[in-house]
């Protein structure tokens, strides 16, 4: 399978750069299958023709689902996780007030991109470099000014991917909390904004005990209110939440030609056990489980492979692990029925994903009916419920 067979045309104006003023008036691309068809294990090789589209607005999505589903949300926190720091070297010194470069910090800046947390060494990180090409190991850079943050470059891999190690402040998260700027992607093309930490965040989003959260947004749970939530409990549909640390594995771009040959960086997870118990009753039960986002997919799919099973068991497992899923067109899903989630990025694992679940014939149909709609695209944009 190609990489290139999930390539679209989007014109630049329909990429969202600011979200709504109301989070959920967003437009709902609603994307049906057969009646019924849901039940079964895989249903991507119908024919796509027989499937249909509505437009619909997200105030919609409580009455679209059924009252006997269960909705499954990624409770990340996403955490200021940008930094700006200045190097070390031959053409860069330290900044300190004696020193005249501290006077343009702007000049020769580095943009540090904080994307896992070392479990071996909690003041090393992984992390993407920009511009990265120079920043060797035993580079030092040294974040705000004055600066409040200090670290040495250890270990240097390919595509401004880097290590580095922190010097040690009792109060790190606290400082990053002060000097970090808030991870917007590249395709929303502005600075972050003091409404951005409001806005690129669930009402839903719990902050960990580490404070290491997430560098990306769950976005499909972007649209969610207080107000909607409680609709949703009113009908009597259960909601479970499960953490999946947002990083690289989310948003790395594919540089192979083949899908298969595209390997997924680890993302941190945890699955409390009442969610498990939750998805693993509806399960049982013939209910559907309806993932809000393709994170949540990715964990419960993970977590439904992990352990060992009996032929044909459709579980999770419970308790904090490491996801690699890479889930593209073929793949046979055991827990997830329905998906709500935003439009992604051409070529991206994100709509491979997608594809896997809604078929790749009628989910690419949606996506060009949704540009010619002038649907508004990616993070602050507008989503599409698959049922």
């Amino acid at each position: 399978m190609l990489v290139s067979d999930f390539q679209y045309d989007l014109p630049p104006e329909l990429i969202a750069q600011e979200p709504l003023a109301d989070r959920a008036g967003s437009r709902l691309l609603h994307l049906n299958r057969l009646p019924g068809s849901w039940q079964r294990q895989s249903w991507q090789d119908q024919n796509w023709q027989n499937q249909s589209w509505e437009d619909r607005n997200f105030r919609e999505f409580p009455a679209l689902l059924r009252s006997d589903d269960l909705l499954v949300v990624n409770n990340t926190r996403v955490f200021p996780a940008r930094l700006y720091a200045h190097r070390s070297g031959q053409r860069a010194q330290p900044l300190s007030p004696h020193n005249p470069a501290a006077r343009d910090f702007l000049r020769g800046r580095v943009e540090v991109l904080l994307t896992r947390q070392v479990a071996e060494d909690p003041n090393e990180w992984e992390c993407l470099v920009r511009p990265g090409r120079k920043i060797g190991i035993g580079e030092k850079l040294y974040f705000s000014n004055p600066a409040e943050l200090e670290a040495e470059v250890t270990e240097r891999g390919s595509f401004g991917e880097r290590r580095i190690r922190f010097a040690p402040v009792a109060d790190f998260f606290a400082r990053v909390e002060r000097i970090g700027h808030v991870p917007l992607p590249p395709y929303i093309d502005r600075d972050d904004q003091a409404t951005d930490r409001d806005r690129y965040q669930t009402v839903y989003a719990q902050a960990p005990a580490s404070m290491a959260g997430s560098v990306a947004a769950p976005t499909a749970g972007l649209h969610f209110t207080p107000e909607t939530l409680e609709q949703i409990r009113t009908r009597g549909i259960e909601i479970a939440e499960i953490t999946l640390r947002v990083g690289l594995g989310t948003f790395q771009p594919v540089r192979v030609e083949k899908v298969e040959d595209h390997k997924l960086h680890r993302e941190w997870y945890e699955i409390p056990a009442e969610a498990a118990q939750a998805v693993n009753r509806a399960k049982a039960e013939n209910r559907r489980v309806v993932a809000v986002g393709t994170t949540t997919v990715r964990t419960l799919e993970y977590a439904a492979g992990r352990g060992e099973k009996r032929a044909g068991e459709n579980r999770v497992e419970a308790g904090p692990g490491e996801a690699d899923a890479f889930i593209y067109p073929g793949y046979r899903f055991r827990i997830v029925d329905a998906l709500l989630t935003n439009f992604h990025l051409p070529q991206s694992t994100l709509l491979m994903l997608v594809c896997a679940l809604g078929g790749k014939e009628p989910v690419m149909g949606a996506y060009r009916h949704a540009v010619e709609a002038g649907y508004r695209f990616y993070s602050y944009g507008d989503c599409m419920f698959i049922e």
